[in-house]
C-alpha cells in the first residue's frame, strides 16, 4: 500500500472519512493527515476527551500504571472498558448480567482458555460502536465467569486487534457454515473498503511525569504530530502472506555497537532473526533466557529473582538499547528497560522477562515484544487495502521512532538519580536473511575490505597460478620423455610391479554455512512454562506479576505468585 502526499490549505473541505481517535491529553489539534486517495485534505475534528489523571469518564482512552490501556465500547447501549489487545483477536466482555441487555446469545459456548486466565460464555450477537463506527451484528463472547488479570487491572474484557484468522469466535461460527463471526476490526473494515484499513497508536507513560507523548488510538487515519511516520519503511510480517499475527522479524537488540545475535525456532523463518510478536496487550517483552542474560546480566548488583522470574536491576543503572527491524533502529527509553517493580516501588526489575515461548500458539514466534518498547515508538499496524477483487493486500508495520537517546538519558538521570550520557548512538547490525537452516556472519569493514580486493584481484592470482602448473606440466613431461627414452635405449632391466597405492575414503564436507546445535524444547521442564492454551489459534497477551495474582501458601508459607508467576493476563 502506499501512502498519497497531501497537501495542507487554509481553505479546508469536509469529507466522508472513517476515523476516530481517543485523546487522552487536551491539546490543539491540527488537520489530520489521511491515506485515503478519495480525499486530499480531512477537516475532521476529533472530541477533546478526558485528559490523564482526572476521573475516566466513558470517552478516554485508559492505562492501569502503564500496565495495560483500554478504551470504551458500547455494546446495546451500555458502555463497557476493554483492554486493547494486538496479540489477540477476539472480544470478549463480563457485564453484569448475562446475557448483556440487547444482544442475542445463542446455543454456543466457549471457554476461551489464556496463559494465565479464562473467560466464559455464550457465542453472542450485538450492535456495536467502537470509536465512532457501528457494526450492526458484531459477535462476541458474553462471559457469564471469567477469572483473568484484565478484569483485575478494572476491564470488562479483552478487544482483539489482531487478524480475524486468530479468532476462535469465528473459528466456531465458521463451523456452522456462517460468515457472522468475523472478528471487530474485519468488519469495520469491510463496511467502509474504501478507506484505509489500519489502526495507529502512540502510548503515554503515565508514570513519567517529563514525559510529553500524547497517548492517542486511531483508527484509519494518522496524528498530525506523527505524520513523519508515512516515510518510515514498511516492516512485513512473518509470514508476508496471511499471517495469522503481528509477527516481524527482529534482526538484532543494539548496545551502540554491539548487536545481541538473534536466532529462531520457527519454521521456515531466517536462522539469524527472531520472530517477535507486536502485542499491545503484553506489558513487559518475553525472550529467551541467553537474551536477557545478555541484557542484564553483566551490569553490577543485577540478579535473577527464581520466585517471580524476573531480573533485579539496581534502579540508578541506566541501559540504552534499541530493537532494528528491518534494518531501522527503534532506541527504547531507559526508563522502561528498568521499570520500577509493580509490588515493591523501591526496587526495580528488567522489562525483558525470560520466557521460552515455544510451549504457545504452536511455536509460531520467539518472543514477545510489549508495551516496553511500543511506548518509544508511534506505530501503524496496516491490514492491507482492499484490492479490485475484493481481497486485501498484505498486511505490514510501520513504526516512527519517539526517542532521542540523550534526552531520554536526561529524563532517566532525573528520575533515577544518575548522570546523564551524552552523544548516544547505535549502529545498525550489518547481516542480512538467511534461509532457514543457513547463517549469515557480520564481516567488521576491515574484513570486508579485504575480501573486496582479494575478489578483485583473484582472476589475476588464479591466471598466474595456473600459467605456472603449465610449466611444471610441461617439464614433467619433458622429464618423463627423457627417462623413457633413456630407459628404452639402454639394456633389457629387471621391472618390478609396483604397488597401487590404496586410496584413503574421503568424507564428505557439507558446503552449508555451520549453524549452532540448539538445545531440545524441553516447555515442561522450565518452572515458568506456559499453561496450554486452549486451541491454536490462540490468545498471547503477558501482564508481569502483580499482587492480585499472589496467594498464600497452606500451612502459613509463604505467598508465592499463582504458578510461580503469571505468563500471560489473557
Amino acid at each position: 500500500m502506499k501512502f498519497t502526499p497531501l497537501l495542507f490549505s487554509l481553505a479546508l473541505f469536509t469529507v466522508t472519512a472513517l476515523a476516530a481517535k481517543f485523546p487522552v491529553r487536551r491539546t490543539n489539534r491540527h488537520i489530520h493527515q489521511r491515506r485515503s486517495g478519495t480525499a486530499s485534505v480531512s477537516a475532521y475534528s476529533p472530541h477533546v476527551l478526558a485528559s490523564f489523571g482526572a476521573v475516566p469518564d466513558n470517552d478516554d482512552l485508559g492505562t492501569t500504571n502503564d500496565m495495560t490501556y483500554t478504551a470504551n465500547i458500547t455494546l446495546g447501549d451500555v458502555v463497557y472498558r476493554l483492554q486493547l489487545d494486538t496479540g489477540s483477536s477476539d472480544l470478549w466482555i463480563k457485564g453484569q448480567t448475562s446475557p448483556l441487555p440487547k444482544s442475542n446469545p445463542t446455543p454456543t459456548t466457549y471457554n476461551l482458555t489464556y496463559g494465565i486466565g479464562w473467560a466464559f460464555g455464550h457465542i453472542s450477537y450485538s450492535a456495536v460502536q467502537f470509536a465512532g463506527i457501528s457494526v450492526p451484528n458484531q459477535a462476541f463472547l458474553d462471559a457469564s465467569s471469567a477469572q483473568n488479570p484484565a478484569i483485575t487491572y478494572g476491564a470488562s474484557g479483552i478487544m482483539g486487534l489482531g487478524f480475524t484468522s486468530l479468532s476462535n469466535i469465528d473459528a466456531l461460527v465458521s463451523k456452522t457454515g456462517s460468515s457472522s463471526g468475523r472478528s471487530l476490526l474485519y468488519n469495520i473494515f469491510s463496511d467502509n473498503p474504501q478507506e484505509p484499513n489500519f489502526i495507529a497508536f502512540s502510548l503515554q507513560r503515565s508514570t513519567d511525569p517529563t514525559d510529553d507523548v500524547q497517548g492517542t488510538f486511531l483508527i484509519g487515519e494518522l496524528d498530525p504530530d506523527y505524520a513523519a511516520v508515512n516515510h518510515s519503511s514498511p516492516i512485513p510480517t512473518f509470514p508476508e502472506n496471511n499471517p495469522m499475527r503481528w509477527n516481524l522479524l527482529l534482526e538484532a537488540i543494539l548496545f551502540g555497537n554491539t548487536a545481541i545475535p538473534m536466532a529462531s525456532t520457527v519454521l521456515n523463518a531466517p536462522s539469524n532473526r527472531a520472530v517477535a510478536l507486536l502485542d499491545s496487550g503484553t506489558s513487559y517483552s518475553y525472550a529467551p533466557s541467553k537474551v536477557c542474560e545478555a541484557i542484564y546480566g553483566n551490569i553490577p548488583g543485577a540478579q535473577l529473582d527464581s520466585q517471580t522470574g524476573l531480573w533485579s536491576v539496581p534502579c540508578n543503572v541506566e541501559i540504552d538499547i534499541a530493537l532494528q527491524f528491518n534494518g531501522q533502529v527503534f532506541p527504547m527509553h531507559p526508563l522502561d528497560v528498568v521499570p520500577k517493580s509493580t509490588t515493591d516501588p523501591g526496587n526495580c526489575v528488567g522489562s525483558f522477562v525470560p520466557q521460552d515461548t515455544s510451549a504457545i500458539a504452536a511455536g509460531s514466534f520467539d518472543m514477545i515484544i510489549g508495551d516496553n518498547f511500543l511506548r518509544s515508538v508511534y506505530a501503524v499496524y496496516d491490514f492491507g487495502d482492499f484490492e479490485t477483487s475484493g481481497k486485501m493486500g498484505n498486511p505490514y508495520v510501520k513504526l516512527l521512532s519517539l526517542v532521542d537517546p540523550n534526552q531520554a538519558s536526561k529524563d532517566f538521570a532525573s528520575a533515577r538519580g544518575s548522570v546523564a550520557r551524552n552523544n548516544i548512538t547505535y549502529n545498525a547490525a550489518n547481516s542480512t536473511a538467511t534461509a532457514s537452516g543457513k547463517t549469515t556472519v557480520s564481516l567488521s569493514d576491515d574484513i570486508t575490505n579485504t575480501l573486496n580486493k582479494i575478489s578483485t584481484y583473484l582472476p589475476i592470482m588464479l591466471a598466474v597460478l595456473g600459467l605456472n602448473t603449465l610449466v611444471v606440466l610441461l617439464l614433467a613431461i619433458a622429464a618423463f620423455t627423457y627417462i623413457y627414452r633413456r630407459r628404452n635405449g639402454s639394456s633389457a632391466r629387471n621391472r618390478r610391479t609396483t604397488r597401487r597405492l590404496t586410496p584413503f575414503p574421503l568424507e564428505t564436507v557439507s558446503t552449508d554455512s555451520f549453524v549452532p546445535p540448539r538445545e531440545p524444547l524441553q516447555p515442561g521442564s522450565m518452572p515458568h512454562a506456559y499453561a496450554p492454551v486452549s486451541m491454536a489459534p490462540s490468545e498471547d497477551t503477558f501482564v508481569p506479576p502483580s499482587p492480585p495474582f499472589y496467594q498464600g501458601g497452606s500451612g502459613g508459607a509463604k505467598a508465592r505468585p499463582l504458578d510461580y508467576r503469571p505468563n500471560s493476563v489473557a
